[in-house]
């Protein structure tokens, strides 16, 4: 066993504050990374807060992980001791069932479905796995992501989760060169999602309450950025879109945006809200063939595809770089909203 430190938050109540955590010994198949960078994700303050009910304490939060090898095992064939790795959302999965043997861990149907890399059983410890918030991790090769070398390596760590879980729908549902591709929000997530579906030749147009954004969206990559709350700039883009990806992470009204879709649009959710949306009309989708859905991460190989995709295309996030003991004040900002357009904890001001 190796002691690693950490950041973790005892209660619902509690700052994230330093704690000691043990990471297992290298096994055959087990990469050790040496964590430099670990994004935060609303998911992680969500976790932190027991705003989902299903936190375990204590927890450290973290699933944007990139850093060095340090150490491999007997059977590792992916990585050396010195390269760059990243980890996301999974650290483990069944293997065996039908999504498993499809490269779909994210959507395994084993008894405890995928492993995620803090807040789940740990099948090696017998406690819970904790996340990267912290100086190193131990991962089976298997849920381990080769790194391009072209790229800033802190910003690349956003791409683990924010990066794929916008890539994966917009790939899942085609998204094409040509096509007219809408974007909810610009945050963490919608960022990103303007940026691939640029590079993949979308015409994008992003959606905000915010003019101050304007600029910004088509800085990233936007052609139009219309006003979320403005009835007619919403009225003038009535039944034209191919695919919508909504990003937003707040219960908002879904028809406003479902009305905007083709007949056989698709609009799909990735923002989990709090609360949960207002049922939207059945018959606006009725009458247009439209589908509303939901897409969660990715799968291994789907994320390398992304971070190859990325490398190839100079893609990485908007990040702001923050010391560790930054991880209380970095979260009440990422309520106002106040990052462009991810924070990314700098792990050097951890090691001790």
């Amino acid at each position: 066993m190796m002691k690693a430190h950490a950041y973790a938050a005892q209660s619902a109540e509690s700052p994230l504050a330093p704690f000691s955590v043990e990471r297992r010994d290298v096994k055959e198949h087990d990469v050790r990374i040496d964590i430099l960078y670990c994004g935060v994700c609303h998911s992680d303050l969500h976790m932190a807060r027991n705003e989902w009910g299903a936190t375990n304490y204590p927890v450290v939060p973290g699933h944007e992980i990139v850093g060095r090898v340090s150490a491999v095992g007997s059977e590792v064939t992916k990585f050396k001791v010195g390269q760059l790795a990243g980890v996301g959302c999974m650290v483990d999965s069944c293997r065996t069932c039908a999504a498993c043997k499809e490269g779909l861990e994210q959507y395994c149907e084993g008894p405890d479905s995928f492993i995620q890399t803090y807040n789940s059983p740990d099948k090696h410890s017998g406690g819970v796995t904790f996340g990267g918030y912290s100086t190193s991790v131990v991962v089976d090769e298997a849920f381990t992501l080769s790194i391009p070398e072209n790229l800033e390596l802190a910003a690349v760590a956003p791409l683990l989760c924010a990066g794929i879980t916008t890539y994966s729908p917009l790939k899942h549902w085609n998204v094409q060169r040509g096509q007219k591709v809408g974007i909810v929000g610009l945050g963490g997530l919608g960022h990103m999602g303007v940026k691939i579906a640029a590079a993949l030749g979308a015409h994008v147009v992003l959606f905000t309450r915010s003019p101050g954004k304007i600029e910004d969206g088509k800085r990233l990559g936007a052609h139009e950025v219309v006003i979320s709350k403005d009835p007619d700039q919403m009225a003038a883009h009535a039944n034209s879109f191919d695919f919508i990806l909504n990003t937003v992470a707040a219960s908002h009204d879904l028809d406003q945006f479902i009305a905007l879709l083709k007949r056989d649009g698709t609009m799909t959710l990735v923002g989990a809200p709090e609360h949960p949306h207002p049922s939207p009309s059945v018959m606006s989708m009725i009458f247009k063939r439209r589908s509303l859905a939901g897409s969660l991460i990715g799968g291994i190989a789907e994320t390398q595809e992304m971070l190859d995709f990325c490398g190839k295309h100079g893609i990485t996030s908007d990040i702001e770089m923050i010391r560790m003991d930054q991880i209380n004040e970095a979260y009440e900002r990422m309520l106002k909203s106040d990052v462009k357009y991810r924070f990314v904890i700098d792990m050097a001001s951890l090691a001790g």
